[in-house]
């Protein structure tokens, strides 16, 4: 079986999911929520989490599997930003008005933040939407298989700092795998991260591409002891 149908077969298997409506949104982990969703004044966000096959920058990892060679394109948000300054996210945003569907808005943006060509991305479908209890969005994670890769930069160096491809090899690599864990008003919260060349993966990215790994069958068993701590601007401390 090849990645892509792979992906079909994910995203038909999450189908009867779909349409549920704001309450029904896929939450997030118990030990990951720092306040709820208003599912009254939730607004609604998409991303595009697009595969591809492996550019010119070879795996790090030396972790050996059929996917050694694809990768998935992130970028990273600009430090100078209100929410979620620096961190690691799919390219995305904001559904607006003019958006056809979530679809058309992850493109969008997609193309907005990184200069991607959506006329080399086949659109594989979408996954049920997911919370984003933190900022009350409700996100639609949209599925693309880049048949034509085109070049990727940062568009906007208001909105975004980089813009780069990580390795599935990588991603899927143990030693890569690491819990992120935030102490906040005497509670502490935890979720599955990932350390690799281009950026630290955490926070609701993170957690939905543990997600994907998980559903698609291809998560390599990995220390969820080893624990990487945040602080509360959201940065690393070690």
């Amino acid at each position: 079986m090849n990645v892509r149908t792979e992906l079909l077969d994910m995203i038909a298997a999450k189908s009867h999911l779909l349409g549920r409506g704001v309450e029904q949104a896929t939450k997030m982990p118990e030990n990951w929520v720092f306040n709820p969703l208003d599912p009254a004044t939730a607004r609604h966000a998409a991303v595009l989490i697009l595969f591809g096959r492996l550019d010119d920058v070879p795996a790090a990892s030396t972790l050996k599997s059929v996917h050694e060679d694809l990768d998935v394109l992130f970028v990273t948000r600009a430090d100078t930003l209100r929410k979620h300054a620096g961190q690691v996210a799919f390219p995305g945003g904001k559904v607006d008005a003019e958006d056809v569907d979530s679809i058309a808005a992850a493109l969008r943006e997609a193309r907005e933040e990184t200069g991607l060509d959506p006329d080399g991305v086949e659109i594989l479908g979408v996954l049920p939407d997911a919370e984003l209890p933190i900022t009350n969005f409700i996100v639609t994670p949209v599925i693309g298989w880049w048949h034509a890769p085109s070049e990727v930069f940062v568009v906007d160096t208001a909105e975004s700092s980089t813009v780069f491809r990580a390795p599935v090899a990588d991603l899927l690599d143990p030693a890569n795998r690491v819990s992120s864990v935030i102490e906040r008003d005497g509670q502490r919260f935890c979720a599955p991260a990932f350390d690799v060349d281009g950026g630290f993966i955490w926070g609701f990215t993170g957690i939905l591409m543990d997600r994907i790994f998980n559903d698609l069958g291809w998560t390599v068993p990995w220390d969820q002891g080893n624990e990487v701590s945040i602080n509360l601007g959201g940065r690393r401390t070690r």
